[in-house]
């Protein structure tokens, strides 16, 4: 098809085609995305029964693709710091690991599942909220867990039937125990632990022994 210029051509500007689809180009993470000069994060106090110091667990992010409808917000690095100075190398040791592999990108939410299966030979604890945690590593993972939900690479697994299950349990307790209710996270100090979740949240409902964390239920 022949196009007839009918006006004086006054400058040329040449399409360059193979910047317009770099620009576009969508970049996830892997072990050769540089750090840049500031990263986002948030930092979580673990107060356990194994230790009179804290430990405050510090996990950074990089954002990737900012500005675009592609934008992640995926975990780069964490630290641990605590007065306690007796768990100072294994701490140092576990920290570089998970930071490793976090920069290699990928599916890292298995770290989650790797830390929560460790079990301290001298036995678990109780953290607040009436969750049984089997070592302090396994509290770690508990956090790191909690942040991958909070930056949407973990979502909920239970099923929304499920969760309004709970909610119903949760209301129907706090309305024949008003000085019981139950917010989220706590549980009455009577309760029981539930074999499922390993929480202490089983109480009595309806003759029934029902876990107000998971919804297990003896009744079915």
């Amino acid at each position: 098809m022949t196009i007839k210029i009918d006006q004086k051509i006054i400058g040329l500007e040449v399409l360059n085609t193979s910047s317009a689809s770099s620009s576009a180009e969508i970049i996830h993470m892997h072990e050769k995305v540089e750090r840049p000069d500031m990263l986002v994060g948030a930092t979580y106090k673990l107060k356990t029964p194994l230790s009179e110091h804290a430990l405050y667990v510090t996990i950074n992010d990089i954002v990737l693709n900012a500005g675009t409808t592609h934008e992640l917000r995926r975990p780069f690095e964490v630290f641990i710091n605590s007065k306690n100075m007796d768990h100072f190398q294994w701490i140092v040791a576990l920290t570089r690991i998970v930071s490793a592999v976090f920069r290699k990108g990928g599916h890292v939410t298995f770290l989650v599942d790797e830390l929560r299966s460790v079990f301290d030979p001298r036995g678990g604890y109780f953290k607040k909220g009436g969750k049984y945690m089997p070592s302090l590593v396994a509290e770690i993972g508990d956090v790191i867990e909690a942040h991958l939900r909070s930056i949407g690479m973990i979502e909920s697994l239970m099923d929304p039937a499920r969760e309004a299950q709970i909610e119903a349990s949760r209301a129907a307790y706090a309305a024949k125990n008003p000085s019981g209710a139950v917010p989220p996270g706590n549980f009455p100090s009577s309760a029981a632990l539930c074999n499922r979740c390993q929480t202490k949240a089983v109480v009595a409902l309806d003759n029934c022994m029902t876990c107000l964390n998971c919804g297990d239920s003896k009744c079915g």
